[in-house]
């Protein structure tokens, strides 16, 4: 079975793409702020990202579509439909309506995907858990919430006005009666208590006893299990210095994914996350042997999701490019003609040609300064050891060509002092007038590695949908944590 990354919205993926009653366990941690107004993040979409981003959200989470999402759920879910439309007839905030509603149609469908036996966890922050634990109620039905977990933590929220904001709610669902829920992989130490006398068993294992007062019914409670863990959990957000920080600004700590994937999963299930950001919760998924399902808005996040998760095993290449053949990531052109079409597409929210060239298909940044023709679009970056490293840069090209672009990319290169440079473009585009001249820039550091290393090549997109990259000594060379990049 594939693992499988799509880029593009949720709701297009859970209706198109995945099985009704295909998946085991759903966490999802939705966007949200509680530092802003919902209709600053909703409608205005003041954000700090990327321009391609902004316009994908802004198409996502509008006032505009959100009349269109409310009225498909008056065709699924009435009484959802009722509660909804009352919050938008009375002093509740449109943008707060239009999270609500596209969020609702979104666990709709969430909820037909999930098996019999399925869980729901949903993170949100306390301005919104108690709109969103009714949609939810209405959803799944009240009798199978379990639990309102919450998440407390000592980092942030700190007030001389107030108390401290020092935890986060998780609403926790099931599908029917039958779910999983492994509390032993999650027990904590179990501390014989003074109220119960505790007994050995026929094998010697010590337990303690306690006979429920309706049934007459005695159950045993073996100090070797550990405890039933509680619906409140410590656990500390990342700091600054922690090894797995990604600098992703609402990345959540391991820890607490794995807590909620062991308890609610078995090994070999399948684990879904619609609002993946930085990939916490199929990253876990995969360290505890579960298939998954990561989905996100942001291109930029599909990149990091999948370094994320191909990051461990760089150093063991067998196992690298078995996990990496596991991977099948959606939504990007998959062949020459949706790359055409992507290439002379002006679709608002899609991502940009050279972005995809640069982020998905060479593994590089994209360069934050548009400076049009005479600049470069992109870079890599080879690593020699920990304090050499080399840029490599990249240019994109779709249009017209000729010996004149090479030219002055060559210009470029030797002005920013760049050891290489990749000139991507169409087969048909790439002119013999074009390579004779790109021979012409020499080699890359001919005398380090005794090897021919063209110091500019020409890779078309043929060449990548083939595998073909780039040519260079030493593939650990790479930088292709993106870290670095994310930051950028």
């Amino acid at each position: 079975m594939k693992n499988r990354l799509f880029y593009g919205d949720c709701l297009d993926v859970l209706q198109n793409r995945i099985e009704d009653e295909s998946i085991d366990l759903i966490y999802i941690d939705p966007p949200f702020n509680s530092k802003r107004n919902y209709n600053v993040l909703f409608e205005s979409i003041d954000m700090t990202d990327t321009k391609a981003q902004k316009e994908a959200f802004a198409d996502t989470w509008s006032n505009v579509k959100y009349i269109d999402q409310l009225y498909h759920i008056q065709d699924i879910n009435l009484d959802l439909y009722k509660f909804l439309a009352t919050l938008d007839s009375i002093n509740v905030s449109k943008g707060a309506v239009s999270y609500l509603t596209t969020m609702a149609l979104r666990i709709i469908y969430m909820y037909r995907k999930l098996k019999e036996t399925g869980s729901f966890y949903l993170h949100c922050d306390p301005t919104m858990s108690h709109y969103l634990k009714l949609v939810c109620d209405l959803i799944f039905n009240k009798k199978f919430f379990r639990n309102e977990v919450i998440w407390a933590y000592e980092i942030g929220g700190r007030s001389h006005k107030q108390w401290g904001k020092k935890h986060d709610v998780i609403l926790y669902y099931t599908k029917s009666q039958n779910s999983k829920f492994n509390w032993r992989d999650v027990a904590s130490p179990r501390k014989s208590g003074t109220h119960m006398k505790v007994k050995n068993d026929s094998k010697g294992r010590i337990y303690q006893e306690k006979v429920d007062a309706k049934s007459g019914k005695a159950y045993r409670y073996y100090i070797d299990e550990g405890t039933i863990p509680a619906d409140w959990w410590i656990i500390q957000q990342l700091n600054r210095e922690e090894k797995e920080r990604l600098h992703y600004p609402t990345q959540k700590p391991e820890q607490l994914l794995e807590k909620i994937i062991k308890a609610s999963s078995n090994k070999g299930d399948v684990i879904a996350d619609f609002f993946c950001g930085c990939g916490t919760a199929i990253a876990v998924a995969q360290r505890l042997n579960r298939h998954w399902i990561g989905v996100d808005i942001s291109h930029l996040a599909v990149r990091l999701m999948y370094n994320r998760i191909l990051e461990p095993y760089r150093d063991t290449p067998d196992q690298y490019k078995q996990i990496k053949d596991e991977i099948e990531i959606n939504g990007f052109p998959r062949d020459i003609a949706s790359a055409h079409d992507l290439a002379v597409s002006t679709k608002k929210g899609r991502i940009k040609f050279q972005d995809w060239i640069i982020e998905i298909m060479l593994e590089g940044v994209s360069n934050p300064k548009k400076v049009g023709d005479g600049g470069y679009d992109g870079y890599l970056t080879l690593y020699r050891d920990a304090k050499v490293k080399d840029v490599v840069l990249i240019e994109v090209k779709s249009g017209k060509l000729t010996v004149k672009n090479i030219r002055e990319f060559i210009h470029v290169v030797n002005h920013e002092k760049a050891a290489m440079g990749v000139f991507v473009c169409f087969e048909d585009q790439a002119t013999k007038p074009m390579r004779a001249e790109a021979q012409h820039a020499g080699y890359y550091d001919q005398e380090s590695f005794g090897t021919k290393f063209p110091r500019l090549q020409i890779i078309t997109v043929e060449d990548l949908f083939e595998g073909k990259t780039l040519a260079h000594p030493n593939p650990a060379m790479f930088n292709v944590t993106f870290k670095k990049a994310f930051k950028q």
